[in-house]
């Protein structure tokens, strides 16, 4: 039998890859205030749920609360 060559894929462009990474690091800080029962909600939800960072928490949380509302209130023509 004659020897077989494995053909190679051709993964992504690492230049690609570059750009994608760079694109979502994020470079802008925020800062909330809570009040005590807020605080006391979020600590009762996180350990409850074993929610290990926040920060993941109020992120997706913020996001999807406006992708939903833009998503709502999209420009109509008429």
């Amino acid at each position: 039998m004659a020897g077989k060559k494995k053909k190679t894929k051709a993964g992504p462009d690492p230049e690609y890859l570059k750009k994608q990474k760079a694109s979502l690091v994020r470079r802008h800080r925020q800062v909330i205030y809570l009040n005590d029962s807020e605080m006391a909600a979020i600590n009762q939800y996180c350990s409850r749920f074993r929610v290990g960072t926040k920060a993941v928490l109020f992120r997706e949380a913020i996001m999807e609360k406006i992708l939903s509302e833009l998503d709502d209130n999209h420009p109509t023509l008429f």
